[in-house]
């Protein structure tokens, strides 16, 4: 039997909080999982630094993607099966896909991609385009294979499909990350009927679309998702952590430019600094390496890094004011002048941070992000865009809410017997 359609002699089952269990019957899937890059997600979290917001937040993208081929392979063997429209080939195509979505995934993800200016897609392509374990199981499907897997996560495939079934507005990893998060957090916001939305998605020339009669089951979904972004996502402190590793990640390449001479040297980070990455380089980077030497430069001579690790590593996070950057620059100026004043550096204690979410929008061509509109399959036969029919939806759809936050060590700023004036101004325009 060809090496794409060979089965395990019994199926494997993953207990699983959210979907109860993760199916595994595919001989291709179960060696995927077992090769070293996909273990490496064992030892990425999930949600970056929420942990340090909601102490239940520990999962991590191994979970999340385990639970993605699940709900894929929920669809394309249970739902599509002898659809029109739907191509069976594709199935395998679909479920590699789905699995291996966030491969490229580096430790603490977004914020650390933004520091280097990296891209967790384009690792997750040359993770399975290189000279990798994931590599050699998928080339034994078929040697292009692995190209289609990964022009499929690039949403540069032809087929779109199966690029609609993993990055969409309404997709398989959004709902996953959804009721994961939503259960490791502990909150009630992620939960809405996946159930029913599996039921009514039909393929259709390409994309996906939903049944006209699974609207309000969309509804929920949408509306769980804005709720997510704003009490989770984006939530104030894990922001305020987010801000201090971002600030520790710019500090350490700062003295590594500067010749400073580290106790602990960022052997890990050297590559990065020097711009010279490499894959190798890459994949041995996890949040266990992270923590590590955040751990070890709380003791360096530099007060800054010592400093900020120490908050990060003992949760002693920024505090935070709101604050409107196009109103009050006048006032951020000022307040810069001030920190320098008390000895504080303005670029390391002074921060303000924008959060921007965009829950729903219509097909806008030519945009930087093209998002696909959720189509309705209305009982005609018609296609229809989602907020054409759903009232809530089109009452926020194409509505971006932004929010912006000055986040500042508070502990630093109490009245003493040094710089005592300077703070208490730096207080009273705080508003503290």
């Amino acid at each position: 039997m060809h090496y794409a359609e060979q089965k395990l002699k019994e199926e494997k089952v993953f207990k699983d909080p959210v979907h109860r269990y993760v199916h595994v019957r595919d001989q291709v899937i179960w060696d995927l999982i077992g090769t070293k890059e996909f273990q490496r997600l064992r030892r990425i979290k999930q949600l970056g630094t929420s942990f340090l917001t909601f102490h239940g937040a520990e999962h991590s993208r191994f979970n999340h993607s385990l639970g993605v081929y699940e709900i894929i392979r929920r669809i394309v063997d249970d739902v599509f099966v002898d659809r029109p429209k739907w191509n069976k080939e594709d199935r395998l195509l679909s479920l590699c896909a789905g699995l291996l979505h966030d491969l490229g995934h580096g430790p603490f993800s977004h914020s650390f991609e933004k520091v280097f200016a990296l891209d967790h897609e384009y690792f997750t392509q040359a993770i399975i385009l290189g000279n990798t374990e994931v590599n050699t199981v998928l080339s034994r499907v078929e040697p292009n294979f692995p190209k289609r897997v990964a022009e499929v996560i690039g949403k540069t495939s032809e087929n779109k499909i199966v690029i609609s079934l993993i990055s969409s507005q309404i997709d398989s990893d959004r709902m996953d990350y959804l009721q994961r998060d939503a259960y490791f957090t502990g909150v009630s916001y992620g939960h809405f009927d996946m159930e029913r939305i599996l039921r009514v998605m039909r393929p259709h020339e390409d994309q996906v679309v939903i049944k006209k009669t699974g609207m309000h089951a969309v509804e929920d979904y949408i509306m769980s998702r804005y709720q997510m972004y704003w009490q989770v996502y984006f939530h104030p402190v894990t922001r305020s952590a987010e801000v201090i590793l971002t600030k520790i990640l710019h500090r350490a390449k700062e003295l590594y430019h500067d010749q400073y001479i580290f106790q602990q040297e960022p052997t890990h980070f050297t590559s990065i600094f020097e711009d010279t990455l490499t894959l190798e380089d890459y994949l041995k980077l996890d949040e266990s390496i992270i923590l590590y030497y955040f751990q070890m430069w709380q003791d360096e001579e530099d007060d800054i890094l010592s400093d900020l690790c120490k908050r990060f590593v003992n949760r002693n996070l920024f505090k935070y004011v709101e604050f409107d950057p196009a109103k009050e620059y006048k006032k951020l100026a000022e307040l810069s002048t001030l920190f320098i004043k008390a000895g504080l550096d303005p670029e390391y204690y002074l921060v303000v941070d924008s959060s921007s979410d965009l829950p729903y929008d219509f097909y806008r061509p030519g945009e930087e992000e093209e998002r696909l509109p959720i189509q309705l399959l209305m009982g005609n036969g018609e296609i229809r865009e989602l907020s054409r029919e759903s009232e809530i939806v089109d009452a926020i759809s194409g509505k971006r809410r932004t929010d912006h936050k000055l986040y500042y060590p508070e502990d630093l700023l109490i009245d003493d017997t040094t710089k005592k004036n300077i703070k208490k101004q730096i207080r009273t325009l705080l508003e503290l």
